[in-house]
């Protein structure tokens, strides 16, 4: 009886399953970084999107999401126009300014039903923030 052609072919065989785990190795490590990566650090923010609609004179309204890794005890908020993790009772009760959401120099004013602020600037323009 002839040697089958597959004996000689043995050291090939052998060479895949490594070859295999050195790719399955090699992508549980880069899946583990970008894991790593893409996470935020503790008690910090990231604006996702940011969408602005300037089709009305003198108005723009401005949409922005934001992705947060806040603390116990905080929740996502804005401080300095940013997107921050805030004090939780801050939220419930609704006392925006106390989150400081307006920038240096400007002042935060309550709207009357609480469903926002404003942020007034010392030449007299007014930015309106409401809270869905």
């Amino acid at each position: 009886m002839a040697p089958s052609p597959r004996t000689g072919s043995r050291q090939d065989a052998t060479a895949l399953p490594s070859m295999s785990s050195t790719f399955w190795a090699f992508m549980i490590l880069a899946s583990l970084l970008i894991a790593y990566c893409s996470q935020l650090a503790a008690g910090t923010c990231e604006i996702v999107t940011l969408d602005r609609d300037s089709s009305q004179p003198r108005r723009t309204i401005a949409r922005q999401t934001a992705r947060c890794a806040c603390r116990k005890g905080q929740i996502a908020g804005t401080t300095r126009a940013r997107p921050a993790c805030v004090d939780a009772r801050i939220i419930k009760t609704k006392q925006w300014c106390d989150m400081l959401p307006c920038l240096e120099g400007e002042g935060c004013d309550l709207l009357i039903n609480r469903s926002g602020w404003t942020c007034t600037q010392p030449g007299g323009r007014i930015k309106t923030t409401t809270v869905p």
